[in-house]
């Protein structure tokens, strides 16, 4: 079972250049030129996501945004990233598919706050109470 997994693996990226070579002809444009843009967009992604984790991770130790919302959205651009520095068109396709997934679009995960999404000045769903220091 290993040595199955493992020729998986191997084959992968051997039949996806196959396919980009085939692909190439059939369009016309040169392989180095598919091969470069998605080099160049794994890289950029990649660059552009590291920049990003920082500032996600401030948000969540911060409580504005969901920690493990940051995560997942953060581990799949990094993986599409993987994926287009890839050599091939199978795994690009992929990728896109990846970055096009709505994942992180609604409700967070963690819990939100009580007044949120609701305008100020709202008084609907106030609790009116009294109040006394206890000293």
């Amino acid at each position: 079972m290993r040595f199955i997994l493992l020729s998986i693996v191997l084959a992968f990226p051997v039949l996806d250049l196959f396919a980009t070579v085939r692909f190439a002809r059939w369009t016309g444009v040169p392989l180095w030129v598919w091969l470069g843009i998605a080099t160049v967009a794994g890289f950029f992604l990649l660059r552009n996501e590291r920049l990003a984790f920082r500032a996600n991770t401030a948000a969540a130790m911060h409580g504005e945004q969901s920690l493990l919302r940051g995560l997942v959205d953060s581990g799949r651009k990094v993986l599409a990233g993987f994926l287009f520095l890839l050599p091939g068109v199978i795994s690009d396709v992929i990728a896109l598919v990846l970055l096009a997934l709505p994942l992180n679009v609604g409700r967070g995960f963690g819990p939100q706050p009580a007044a949120a999404g609701q305008p100020r000045g709202s008084r609907a769903d106030a609790i009116d109470g009294e109040y006394r220091r206890v000293d």
